[in-house]
């Protein structure tokens, strides 16, 4: 008799456990459930992490890529090796200056516009100097692609435009969108080029002549206002964002 009773007794305490245990774990899900298909509502306070997702200064070996104080570097832009970037200049978004074979400069006042490439060989065949130099007042047009060439002051230089090893551009000249300069070509001063292979179309007019570092300091004038928004150290632009909506100044 006392064995039946404790067999029974076990039973009835076995039942209760499972009936519980299943109780507890329906209820857990149920939860989870409801908590998954609630949306999830960021806070207006959080600062995303670095956005970029690349190095815009690197170093190679000895040599560090060097900015003036003043002038401006998008954000997307990659620096690497021997590059200088003098006062006034802007390096436009996604601009890459691959230095690791020679020097690059870009002087006072010029702007490297949006998706450039500029390189710079071991040595020119044409025994010019192998270094990229783009003197002060230059502009360059949106994806053009530069390698070994020399810009003297005062120049534009089309979009699209390429410009070989050795190539050479001289003041007050101005290079057509698209056009090909090969290796070795000169450009003489105050001349205008176009074309693939580019090639001489006519001689520039005073009035011309004096346009060209007037863009050149529009351009340097427009940067400082994307140079406001992306301090090199801090994110204390974004504290001036939230300021300007609390007090209702238009952002």
């Amino acid at each position: 008799m006392a064995t039946t009773l404790a067999r029974i007794a076990r039973q009835s305490l076995t039942t209760t456990t499972n009936l519980s245990l299943k109780r507890h774990f329906v209820t857990e899900a149920a939860a989870a459930s409801t908590a998954s298909s609630k949306s999830i509502t960021p806070s207006v306070d959080r600062v995303k992490w670095d956005y970029r997702g690349q190095r815009q200064i690197i170093p190679l070996g000895q040599w560090l890529p060097k900015v003036a104080v003043d002038a401006y570097v998008a954000p997307n832009v990659v620096l690497a090796g021997q590059v200088t970037v003098y006062d006034g200049a802007s390096v436009w978004n996604g601009a890459v200056l691959r230095g690791d074979l020679n020097k690059i400069t870009v002087g006072f006042s010029s702007n490297v516009q949006e998706r450039c490439v500029v390189h710079a060989a071991w040595n020119s065949p044409t025994g010019l100097p192998a270094e990229t130099s783009i003197e002060r007042y230059v502009t360059i047009g949106a994806y053009s692609l530069l390698r070994s060439c020399t810009i003297e002051p005062e120049c534009i230089i089309g979009q699209h435009s390429i410009l070989m090893e050795g190539s050479l551009v001289e003041t007050h000249s101005i290079l057509e969108a698209g056009s090909v300069l090969p290796p070795g070509r000169r450009i003489p001063t105050g001349e205008l080029w176009a074309g693939n292979p580019a090639r001489f179309v006519r001689i520039l007019t005073h009035e011309e002549i004096l346009e060209i570092p007037k863009l050149a300091v529009a351009i340097n004038d427009h940067s400082k206002t994307h140079f406001s928004e992306f301090l090199p150290y801090s994110t204390v632009y974004l504290e001036v964002e939230k300021l300007k909506k609390k007090l209702g100044i238009s952002v």
